[in-house]
């Protein structure tokens, strides 16, 4: 909102200095401030609230040493996250782009699946919560949303020669830059490590013949739906100790920015040579408004915790993270700038295929885990919570860095 009533003072009014609310760093740098101040200096009353209302966590008993210390501590917390990110969204994001009207629809939708699954928990005393048919329905729909968005919507184009870019100074020595190609409707992602890394999903539909492009949302719409419910499923899993989901979520959010700012900038994707999205440089702004209120969530979710984020927090971290992921053409990287959710889901799915494989073959079920998900191994084997979490996010950081170094190594 600010942003348009900054713009009018500038081109309408002409008043010195409003000018610079048209630059996206400007705006990201005050997004990430004030969700930063909105979640440390808010969220205690957010948490205090919490208390108030006798929203606690009722601990499972797993045997994991400092588990009942943390009954009763409230969660929810992820209104926090919600709130510190939409507010800084609002005033500073043009709400006119489709890429952040995505992401406000998203934050909101997965934010609701996970409140309602919180509220069945706490209130209704029902410790599985909201069904999981139902949290499938609600991803399923969120990724048909996204999906036919990006697929249909004019608005979403992408221009892959950037090469192209005509660049050159006016008589008033300002850069101008013309984009020499054309932008088109694509469904084309990213090969990491690989040369002419493009891959359009509309390929797996060659052999229908002449006209198979006009049927690639029959490829790309299902893709968007696996992946926004695998990632918010593993966002999900992850969210066990304090501090971990949060933690590795700014980590991977992050890395997701500079992908953000490079394809959404004609120059840098120029000299990347990387796949230029027009608009999407705006998600810049949404993405360092979340990394604040994630840093600034930390600051009572670290051990020991103050309040957990409850699945309010971890469905829509991992929703969120997809839909940027997906958005700028890096689901594929999910593997790796998401390796800390990947490796918590499989240790989920080794854990159960195992057992019941054994069940069945040998009458008894057998583990491979110690317990899981992930860091609750690491628990059973007597590391502190502190230190599980400190090496994940080190884990997080290389991954994140590793991911970052595909745009220029392949």
């Amino acid at each position: 909102m600010l942003y348009y009533l900054f713009e009018y003072f500038d081109k309408t009014l002409d008043i010195p200095g409003t000018g610079v609310f048209q630059y996206i760093t400007f705006r990201s740098a005050l997004a990430f401030m004030l969700s930063l101040l909105l979640s440390t200096i808010y969220g205690k009353r957010v948490i205090n609230f919490l208390r108030r209302q006798q929203v606690g966590e009722t601990v499972r008993e797993l045997g994991l040493a400092g588990q009942n210390e943390k009954a009763g501590t409230p969660t929810m917390g992820g209104l926090i996250i919600i709130f510190a990110t939409l507010i800084p969204v609002l005033l500073f994001a043009r709400l006119h782009n489709i890429y952040i009207v995505l992401l406000i629809v998203t934050t909101l939708w997965m934010g609701t699946i996970g409140f309602v699954d919180d509220y069945i928990k706490i209130f209704k005393k029902d410790k599985q919560g909201l069904k999981g048919i139902f949290k499938v329905i609600g991803q399923v729909g969120l990724g048909i949303i996204v999906g036919a968005v990006l697929y249909f919507n004019p608005a979403v184009t992408v221009r892959t020669d950037t090469g192209r870019a005509d660049i050159f100074k006016t008589a008033s020595s300002s850069t101008v830059i013309v984009p020499a190609g054309i932008e088109e409707k694509s469904t084309a992602t990213t090969i990491p490590f690989v040369k002419n890394n493009e891959f359009d999903y509309a390929e797996v539909l060659s052999f229908m013949g002449d006209g198979y492009e006009k049927w690639a949302w029959l490829v790309f719409i299902p893709v968007v739906i696996f992946i926004i419910t695998a990632v918010s499923n593993g966002a999900n899993l992850t969210d066990g100790i304090d501090g971990l989901a949060a933690g590795t979520s700014a980590i991977s959010v992050l890395a997701l920015g500079i992908f953000t700012f490079v394809s959404g900038n004609i120059i840098f994707s120029n000299y990347l040579n990387i796949m230029y999205i027009p608009n999407s440089g705006e998600m810049t702004v949404f993405i360092s408004a979340f990394v604040g209120a994630l840093i600034g969530f930390l600051w009572y979710n670290s051990f020991p915790a103050s309040v957990f984020m409850g699945d309010t927090g971890s469905l829509t971290i991992g929703g969120i993270i997809a839909v940027l992921a997906i958005a700028v053409r890096k689901e594929i990287l999910i593997v790796l700038f998401c390796g800390i959710f990947l490796a918590e889901s499989a240790s989920v799915i080794i854990q159960v295929s195992y057992f019941k494989y054994t069940k069945k073959r040998f009458g008894e079920g057998r583990r491979i885990f110690l317990m899981s998900p992930l860091h609750h191994h690491y628990q059973k084997k007597g590391y502190h919570e502190s230190k599980i979490v400190t090496r994940f996010w080190i884990v997080a950081v290389m991954l994140a860095i590793l991911s970052i170094i595909t745009l220029k190594l392949r």
